[in-house]
Protein backbone atom coordinates (compact mmCIF):
# COMPACT_ATOMS: atom_id res chain seq x y z
CA UNK A 1 0.00 0.00 0.00
CA UNK A 2 1.32 3.10 -1.20
CA UNK A 3 2.43 5.81 1.91
CA UNK A 4 -0.02 7.76 2.90
CA UNK A 5 0.04 11.65 1.60
CA UNK A 6 0.88 14.08 4.57
CA UNK A 7 -1.58 17.26 5.18
CA UNK A 8 -0.84 20.33 5.61
CA UNK A 9 -0.11 21.95 8.56
CA UNK A 10 -1.22 25.18 8.53
CA UNK A 11 -4.45 24.57 9.51
CA UNK A 12 -4.67 22.93 13.18
CA UNK A 13 -7.56 20.55 13.75
CA UNK A 14 -9.98 23.18 15.63
CA UNK A 15 -9.47 25.62 13.03
CA UNK A 16 -10.62 23.13 10.30
CA UNK A 17 -13.73 21.81 12.61
CA UNK A 18 -14.54 25.43 13.20
CA UNK A 19 -14.31 25.67 9.59
CA UNK A 20 -16.73 22.75 8.78
CA UNK A 21 -19.57 24.14 11.57
CA UNK A 22 -19.69 27.38 9.39
CA UNK A 23 -19.81 25.54 5.84
CA UNK A 24 -22.78 25.64 3.78
CA UNK A 25 -21.62 22.98 1.98
CA UNK A 26 -22.79 19.94 3.53
CA UNK A 27 -19.85 17.41 1.53
CA UNK A 28 -17.28 20.14 2.48
CA UNK A 29 -18.12 20.11 5.94
CA UNK A 30 -18.30 16.49 6.08
CA UNK A 31 -14.05 16.62 4.44
CA UNK A 32 -13.24 18.95 6.53
CA UNK A 33 -14.27 17.16 9.64
CA UNK A 34 -12.15 13.91 8.09
CA UNK A 35 -9.51 15.83 7.47
CA UNK A 36 -9.39 17.22 10.84
CA UNK A 37 -9.77 13.74 12.29
CA UNK A 38 -6.46 13.32 10.56
CA UNK A 39 -4.61 16.30 11.94
CA UNK A 40 -5.77 15.06 15.22
CA UNK A 41 -3.90 11.83 14.60
CA UNK A 42 -6.68 9.31 13.77
CA UNK A 43 -5.65 6.54 10.62
CA UNK A 44 -6.91 6.99 7.49
CA UNK A 45 -9.23 4.85 7.54
CA UNK A 46 -10.91 5.72 10.76
CA UNK A 47 -11.39 9.38 9.58
CA UNK A 48 -12.32 8.01 5.58
CA UNK A 49 -15.06 6.46 7.67
CA UNK A 50 -15.97 10.04 9.44
CA UNK A 51 -16.46 11.64 6.29
CA UNK A 52 -18.51 8.76 4.85
CA UNK A 53 -15.72 7.73 2.00
CA UNK A 54 -12.98 5.47 1.45
CA UNK A 55 -9.30 5.64 1.90
CA UNK A 56 -8.50 6.45 -1.76
CA UNK A 57 -11.34 9.09 -2.21
CA UNK A 58 -10.02 10.88 1.49
CA UNK A 59 -6.09 11.13 -0.12
CA UNK A 60 -7.85 12.81 -3.43
CA UNK A 61 -9.50 15.39 -1.18
CA UNK A 62 -6.37 15.89 0.88
CA UNK A 63 -4.61 16.36 -2.34
CA UNK A 64 -6.97 18.83 -2.65
CA UNK A 65 -6.80 20.34 0.61
CA UNK A 66 -3.51 20.64 0.47
CA UNK A 67 -3.30 22.95 -3.03
CA UNK A 68 -6.31 24.91 -2.54
CA UNK A 69 -7.29 24.91 0.93
CA UNK A 70 -10.94 24.67 2.61
CA UNK A 71 -12.55 25.98 -0.69
CA UNK A 72 -10.97 22.90 -2.67
CA UNK A 73 -13.65 20.34 -0.92
CA UNK A 74 -16.51 22.09 -2.66
CA UNK A 75 -17.55 20.11 -5.62
CA UNK A 76 -17.16 21.79 -8.85
CA UNK A 77 -20.21 21.21 -11.06
CA UNK A 78 -19.56 19.47 -14.30
CA UNK A 79 -19.68 21.66 -17.59
CA UNK A 80 -22.06 18.82 -18.78
CA UNK A 81 -21.76 18.78 -22.76
CA UNK A 82 -21.98 21.68 -24.60
CA UNK A 83 -24.63 23.36 -26.18
CA UNK A 84 -25.07 22.46 -29.42
CA UNK A 85 -26.28 26.09 -30.47
CA UNK A 86 -23.45 28.71 -29.80
CA UNK A 87 -23.75 31.96 -30.20
CA UNK A 88 -23.60 32.67 -33.93
CA UNK A 89 -26.41 30.02 -34.21
CA UNK A 90 -28.44 31.82 -32.33
CA UNK A 91 -28.09 34.83 -33.56
CA UNK A 92 -29.17 33.28 -36.65
CA UNK A 93 -32.32 31.86 -35.32
CA UNK A 94 -33.16 34.83 -33.72
CA UNK A 95 -32.92 37.00 -36.78
CA UNK A 96 -35.33 34.49 -38.72
CA UNK A 97 -37.82 34.47 -36.35
CA UNK A 98 -37.78 37.99 -35.83
CA UNK A 99 -38.16 38.81 -39.54
CA UNK A 100 -40.68 35.78 -40.52
CA UNK A 101 -40.99 33.48 -43.63
CA UNK A 102 -40.84 34.87 -46.82
CA UNK A 103 -43.78 31.94 -48.78
CA UNK A 104 -42.54 32.47 -51.94
CA UNK A 105 -39.33 31.97 -50.90
CA UNK A 106 -39.72 29.79 -48.39
CA UNK A 107 -42.88 28.11 -49.03
CA UNK A 108 -44.75 28.99 -45.70
CA UNK A 109 -45.75 31.63 -44.39
CA UNK A 110 -44.75 30.88 -40.38
CA UNK A 111 -41.83 29.33 -39.13
CA UNK A 112 -42.15 25.81 -37.84
CA UNK A 113 -39.37 23.58 -35.61
CA UNK A 114 -39.11 21.77 -39.09
CA UNK A 115 -38.10 24.90 -41.08
CA UNK A 116 -36.04 25.92 -38.74
CA UNK A 117 -33.78 22.77 -38.41
CA UNK A 118 -33.21 22.90 -42.47
CA UNK A 119 -32.03 26.54 -42.23
CA UNK A 120 -29.55 26.22 -39.83
CA UNK A 121 -28.65 22.75 -41.71
CA UNK A 122 -28.20 24.84 -44.98
CA UNK A 123 -26.08 27.48 -43.33
CA UNK A 124 -24.09 25.78 -40.60
CA UNK A 125 -24.67 22.05 -41.14
CA UNK A 126 -25.51 21.43 -38.60
CA UNK A 127 -28.76 18.58 -37.40
CA UNK A 128 -30.40 19.69 -34.22
CA UNK A 129 -33.96 18.11 -32.62
CA UNK A 130 -36.90 20.36 -32.48
CA UNK A 131 -36.37 20.04 -28.56
CA UNK A 132 -33.42 22.10 -28.78
CA UNK A 133 -34.55 24.78 -31.26
CA UNK A 134 -37.57 25.18 -28.90
CA UNK A 135 -35.21 25.20 -25.54
CA UNK A 136 -33.23 28.12 -27.88
CA UNK A 137 -35.97 29.75 -28.86
CA UNK A 138 -37.15 30.35 -25.32
CA UNK A 139 -33.55 31.33 -23.83
CA UNK A 140 -33.89 33.68 -26.34
CA UNK A 141 -37.05 35.58 -25.53
CA UNK A 142 -39.48 34.29 -27.74
CA UNK A 143 -42.66 32.50 -27.17
CA UNK A 144 -45.24 30.77 -29.81
CA UNK A 145 -48.11 33.45 -29.48
CA UNK A 146 -50.91 34.52 -31.57
CA UNK A 147 -50.69 37.39 -34.08
CA UNK A 148 -52.70 40.79 -33.22
CA UNK A 149 -55.09 41.25 -36.02
CA UNK A 150 -53.84 44.37 -38.02
CA UNK A 151 -56.26 45.15 -41.39
CA UNK A 152 -54.71 45.30 -44.78
CA UNK A 153 -53.36 48.60 -46.16
CA UNK A 154 -53.55 49.90 -42.91
CA UNK A 155 -51.60 53.13 -42.66
CA UNK A 156 -49.67 53.80 -39.76
CA UNK A 157 -49.12 57.30 -39.87
CA UNK A 158 -52.93 58.21 -39.58
CA UNK A 159 -53.18 55.66 -36.55
CA UNK A 160 -50.77 57.40 -34.81
CA UNK A 161 -52.12 61.26 -35.60
CA UNK A 162 -55.04 60.26 -33.99
CA UNK A 163 -53.48 58.87 -30.78
CA UNK A 164 -52.83 63.00 -30.73
CA UNK A 165 -55.64 62.96 -28.67
CA UNK A 166 -55.92 65.55 -25.95
CA UNK A 167 -55.79 68.10 -29.39
CA UNK A 168 -58.80 66.49 -30.55
CA UNK A 169 -60.42 66.74 -27.05
CA UNK A 170 -59.79 70.50 -27.30
CA UNK A 171 -61.48 70.69 -30.59
CA UNK A 172 -64.94 69.20 -28.65
CA UNK A 173 -63.75 71.55 -25.58
CA UNK A 174 -64.08 74.70 -27.18
CA UNK A 175 -67.66 74.23 -28.31
CA UNK A 176 -68.31 73.37 -24.28
CA UNK A 177 -69.33 75.69 -21.93
CA UNK A 178 -66.01 76.31 -19.37
CA UNK A 179 -65.50 74.09 -17.05
CA UNK A 180 -67.60 71.16 -18.29
CA UNK A 181 -65.76 67.77 -17.63
CA UNK A 182 -65.31 65.47 -20.51
CA UNK A 183 -65.63 61.93 -20.60
CA UNK A 184 -64.21 59.18 -23.03
CA UNK A 185 -66.24 56.18 -24.26
CA UNK A 186 -65.75 53.47 -26.85
CA UNK A 187 -68.68 52.23 -29.08
CA UNK A 188 -69.49 49.07 -30.77
CA UNK A 189 -71.55 46.50 -31.81
CA UNK A 190 -71.51 42.46 -31.17
CA UNK A 191 -73.51 40.07 -33.30
CA UNK A 192 -74.80 37.19 -31.00
CA UNK A 193 -76.49 33.73 -32.48
CA UNK A 194 -76.66 30.39 -32.47
CA UNK A 195 -73.54 29.65 -34.94
CA UNK A 196 -71.67 30.39 -32.00
CA UNK A 197 -68.40 30.23 -31.05
CA UNK A 198 -65.71 27.65 -29.10
CA UNK A 199 -62.93 29.35 -26.85
CA UNK A 200 -60.03 27.54 -25.29
CA UNK A 201 -60.09 25.59 -22.27
CA UNK A 202 -58.08 23.67 -20.06
CA UNK A 203 -57.87 19.72 -20.68
CA UNK A 204 -55.98 17.02 -20.35
CA UNK A 205 -52.16 16.43 -21.85
CA UNK A 206 -52.82 14.60 -24.95
CA UNK A 207 -56.56 15.17 -24.80
CA UNK A 208 -58.87 17.64 -27.34
CA UNK A 209 -62.35 18.26 -25.21
CA UNK A 210 -65.49 18.52 -27.95
CA UNK A 211 -67.76 20.55 -27.73
CA UNK A 212 -71.19 21.01 -29.34
CA UNK A 213 -71.74 23.81 -31.87
CA UNK A 214 -74.71 24.76 -33.35
CA UNK A 215 -75.42 25.48 -37.18
CA UNK A 216 -79.18 27.32 -36.62
CA UNK A 217 -78.92 31.14 -37.60
CA UNK A 218 -81.11 32.73 -35.12
CA UNK A 219 -79.08 36.11 -33.80
CA UNK A 220 -79.48 39.52 -32.29
CA UNK A 221 -76.58 42.60 -32.05
CA UNK A 222 -75.44 43.94 -28.87
CA UNK A 223 -74.68 47.82 -29.29
CA UNK A 224 -72.51 48.08 -26.31
CA UNK A 225 -70.18 51.14 -25.26
CA UNK A 226 -68.46 52.13 -22.09
CA UNK A 227 -66.29 54.88 -20.16
CA UNK A 228 -62.78 53.23 -18.61
CA UNK A 229 -62.25 56.21 -16.64
CA UNK A 230 -65.74 55.77 -14.62
CA UNK A 231 -65.66 51.81 -15.52
CA UNK A 232 -69.50 51.88 -16.23
CA UNK A 233 -71.52 51.67 -19.58
CA UNK A 234 -74.13 51.67 -21.35
CA UNK A 235 -75.49 48.34 -24.02
CA UNK A 236 -79.00 47.61 -25.79
CA UNK A 237 -79.83 44.09 -27.09
CA UNK A 238 -81.07 44.67 -30.82
CA UNK A 239 -82.75 42.87 -33.73
CA UNK A 240 -81.30 44.69 -36.36
CA UNK A 241 -77.84 46.54 -36.67
CA UNK A 242 -78.75 49.86 -38.65
CA UNK A 243 -79.42 53.90 -37.78
CA UNK A 244 -82.41 53.09 -36.19
CA UNK A 245 -80.87 50.80 -33.55
CA UNK A 246 -77.99 53.38 -33.51
CA UNK A 247 -80.47 56.22 -32.78
CA UNK A 248 -81.35 54.29 -29.59
CA UNK A 249 -78.07 53.27 -28.69
CA UNK A 250 -77.42 57.07 -28.79
CA UNK A 251 -80.13 58.07 -26.55
CA UNK A 252 -79.11 55.47 -23.55
CA UNK A 253 -75.63 56.12 -23.96
CA UNK A 254 -76.66 60.06 -22.92
CA UNK A 255 -78.81 58.67 -19.63
CA UNK A 256 -75.30 57.56 -18.65
CA UNK A 257 -72.59 60.01 -18.90
CA UNK A 258 -72.01 61.80 -15.65
CA UNK A 259 -74.56 64.92 -14.57
CA UNK A 260 -72.77 68.09 -16.01
CA UNK A 261 -70.42 66.06 -18.11
CA UNK A 262 -69.66 65.72 -21.88
CA UNK A 263 -68.74 62.94 -23.84
CA UNK A 264 -66.29 61.63 -26.62
CA UNK A 265 -67.78 58.82 -28.31
CA UNK A 266 -65.10 56.66 -30.22
CA UNK A 267 -66.26 54.83 -32.74
CA UNK A 268 -65.69 53.17 -36.08
CA UNK A 269 -66.89 54.87 -39.76
CA UNK A 270 -70.04 51.64 -39.65
CA UNK A 271 -72.58 53.52 -42.27
CA UNK A 272 -75.31 53.38 -39.61
CA UNK A 273 -72.71 55.46 -37.14
CA UNK A 274 -72.89 58.83 -40.09
CA UNK A 275 -75.79 58.42 -40.92
CA UNK A 276 -77.59 61.83 -41.81
CA UNK A 277 -81.13 61.09 -39.73
CA UNK A 278 -78.85 60.55 -36.19
CA UNK A 279 -79.64 62.88 -34.02
CA UNK A 280 -76.61 63.47 -31.86
CA UNK A 281 -77.53 64.22 -27.86
CA UNK A 282 -76.48 67.60 -26.63
CA UNK A 283 -73.84 65.86 -24.26
CA UNK A 284 -72.48 63.67 -27.20
CA UNK A 285 -69.64 64.33 -29.83
CA UNK A 286 -68.88 61.92 -32.33
CA UNK A 287 -65.04 61.36 -32.98
CA UNK A 288 -64.86 58.49 -35.80
CA UNK A 289 -61.68 56.21 -35.89
CA UNK A 290 -58.92 55.96 -38.92
CA UNK A 291 -60.38 53.49 -41.48
CA UNK A 292 -59.23 49.99 -40.69
CA UNK A 293 -57.59 50.48 -37.51
CA UNK A 294 -60.07 48.44 -35.09
CA UNK A 295 -57.67 47.79 -32.82
CA UNK A 296 -58.25 51.18 -31.21
CA UNK A 297 -61.57 50.63 -30.07
CA UNK A 298 -60.97 49.46 -27.24
CA UNK A 299 -65.00 47.90 -27.01
CA UNK A 300 -63.77 45.15 -29.53
CA UNK A 301 -61.72 44.13 -26.33
CA UNK A 302 -64.69 44.23 -24.30
CA UNK A 303 -66.85 41.99 -26.95
CA UNK A 304 -64.02 39.13 -26.63
CA UNK A 305 -64.18 39.11 -22.87
CA UNK A 306 -67.71 38.13 -22.73
CA UNK A 307 -67.66 36.29 -25.38
CA UNK A 308 -64.73 34.20 -23.71
CA UNK A 309 -66.35 34.16 -20.37
CA UNK A 310 -69.87 34.29 -20.76
CA UNK A 311 -71.42 33.80 -24.06
CA UNK A 312 -68.82 31.11 -26.11
CA UNK A 313 -69.87 27.10 -25.73
CA UNK A 314 -73.58 27.48 -25.64
CA UNK A 315 -76.21 26.20 -27.44
CA UNK A 316 -78.77 28.94 -27.70
CA UNK A 317 -82.36 27.27 -27.76
CA UNK A 318 -84.26 30.23 -28.98
CA UNK A 319 -83.96 33.97 -29.86
CA UNK A 320 -85.35 35.02 -26.35
CA UNK A 321 -82.41 32.61 -25.00
CA UNK A 322 -79.70 35.21 -26.96
CA UNK A 323 -81.62 38.12 -25.80
CA UNK A 324 -81.44 36.82 -22.24
CA UNK A 325 -77.72 35.68 -22.37
CA UNK A 326 -76.82 38.83 -23.70
CA UNK A 327 -78.21 40.65 -21.12
CA UNK A 328 -76.72 38.63 -18.41
CA UNK A 329 -72.97 39.12 -19.42
CA UNK A 330 -73.38 42.74 -20.28
CA UNK A 331 -75.03 43.23 -16.67
CA UNK A 332 -72.45 41.27 -14.71
CA UNK A 333 -69.87 42.84 -16.96
CA UNK A 334 -71.32 46.56 -15.54
CA UNK A 335 -70.83 44.83 -12.21
CA UNK A 336 -67.70 44.65 -12.07
CA UNK A 337 -66.27 48.27 -12.88
CA UNK A 338 -62.75 47.14 -12.29
CA UNK A 339 -62.59 44.96 -14.93
CA UNK A 340 -64.01 47.65 -17.16
CA UNK A 341 -60.94 49.68 -16.28
CA UNK A 342 -58.36 47.35 -16.64
CA UNK A 343 -59.87 45.95 -20.67
CA UNK A 344 -60.99 49.15 -21.96
CA UNK A 345 -58.17 51.70 -20.68
CA UNK A 346 -55.65 53.30 -23.39
CA UNK A 347 -52.77 55.63 -22.58
CA UNK A 348 -53.57 57.74 -25.49
CA UNK A 349 -57.22 58.17 -24.29
CA UNK A 350 -57.50 58.30 -20.92
CA UNK A 351 -55.87 59.19 -17.99
CA UNK A 352 -55.66 62.95 -19.01
CA UNK A 353 -57.28 65.86 -17.24
CA UNK A 354 -59.97 66.61 -19.85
Amino acid sequence: MGQAVPVRTDYTAGEVRRLATRAKDAAQARRLLAIAAVLDGASRTEAAKIGGMDRQTLRDWVIRFNEQGPDGLINIPSPGVPPKLDARHRAFLAGLVENGPIPAVHGVVRWRACDLIMRLYEEFGISVSDDTIYRALKDLGFSHVSARPKAYRQEPEVVEAFKNFAARVAEVRAGLAAGTPVEVWFQDEMRVGQKNKLTYRWARKGTRPRAIQDQRTQSTYVFGAVCPERGTGAALVLPACNSEAMQLHLDEIATKVASGAHAVLILDQAGWHGAKQLRIPPNISLLPLPPRAPELNSQENIWQFMRQNWLSNRIFKSFDDIVDHCCYAWNTLIDQPWKIMSIAQRDWATGHAF
